[in-house]
């Protein structure tokens, strides 16, 4: 079911544009920073002033490493643990060292020995206790892009929940890291119609959902951005491919397998997107 939905017959139907970012960026931001970051005594600043108590703390100190669970990296600083949550309007910029003047409102500016970064407008952008990390970490469901994921946690909660999977997975509570755009490619992926409940499904439909957002996971990290195409039917490799190309189902006005006209209506407070009949709904 997977390959056959991965060769899709065209691939290129409508645009993209993307909102908050999904685990796949977040777990790329943790690798970048821990590479070019960690084991180096940093200095830290608020030019916004926002976190200026918060950066006076940390500056000057070692950076011990970078991680990240599901949309939240988490920056290990002795016993302070710096929170980041991007939300729809935060971003990053990277910059070589010394770095340019402030642009924008930048909570939280970072410079290293070869490198630096500027946040701006971070959801979340906090110390915290060893306490207060653990649990916030308590509240997230499991990453799959994390090795110490368990997807049986995330099947006890899925297969005793009647709310629907197309809800359970943008729950961060549940499986930490999927947002709307993979949500809406997983299901169109594996047939499965959002509005199916997470008690109906059974052990080997979850079983191909975990290893398909897995799978995805890894080719986002890796290329930084969402890929759900097959390279074969787009006709150039992943790195290649433009917004247009990358996306079967997503904000697409037609399905790209059978070309019937794609459904698009509010579920857990976003738009999700299926095909009537690639993802038939259960009697």
């Amino acid at each position: 079911m997977i390959d056959a939905r991965l060769r899709a017959t065209n691939p290129t139907a409508g645009t993209v544009t993307h909102a908050m970012p999904e685990g796949h960026t977040i777990h790329r931001v943790a690798e970048d920073h821990n590479k070019w970051f960690a084991g180096q005594m940093l200095k830290a600043s608020s030019p916004q002033g926002r976190f200026a108590d918060g950066a006076k703390k940390l500056n000057g100190k070692l950076l011990y490493r970078v991680h990240a669970h599901g949309k939240h990296l988490f920056y290990e600083w002795g016993d302070s643990t710096l929170h980041i949550h991007l939300g729809l309007y935060g971003k990053f910029r990277r910059h070589k060292t010394p770095p340019p003047e402030p642009r924008g409102a930048v909570r939280l500016r970072v410079i290293g020995e070869d490198r630096a970064f500027d946040l701006n407008g971070p959801t979340a952008c906090e110390l915290l206790s060893k306490a207060e990390f653990q649990k916030l970490r308590s509240r997230l469901g499991e990453d799959p892009l994390r090795d110490d994921a368990d997807p049986e946690i995330a099947w006890q909660k899925i297969s005793r929940s009647r709310s629907a999977i197309g809800q359970l997975l943008l729950n961060q509570s549940v499986i930490a890291g999927v947002g709307n755009v993979y949500r809406a490619e997983i299901l169109f992926l594996l047939g499965l119609h959002p509005s199916v409940k997470g008690n109906e499904l059974n052990r080997r439909e979850f079983d191909d959902i975990w290893e398909l957002t897995v799978r995805l996971l890894k080719i986002g990290k890796r290329y930084n951005k969402i890929i759900i195409t097959n390279p074969i039917d787009v006709g150039k490799p992943r790195s290649k491919m433009n917004s247009s190309e990358r996306l079967l189902i997503y904000k697409k006005p037609h399905c790209t397998v059978c070309e019937t006209a794609v459904h698009v209506w509010q579920l857990a407070s976003r738009k999700i997107y299926s095909c009537p009949v690639c993802q038939p709904e259960r009697a």
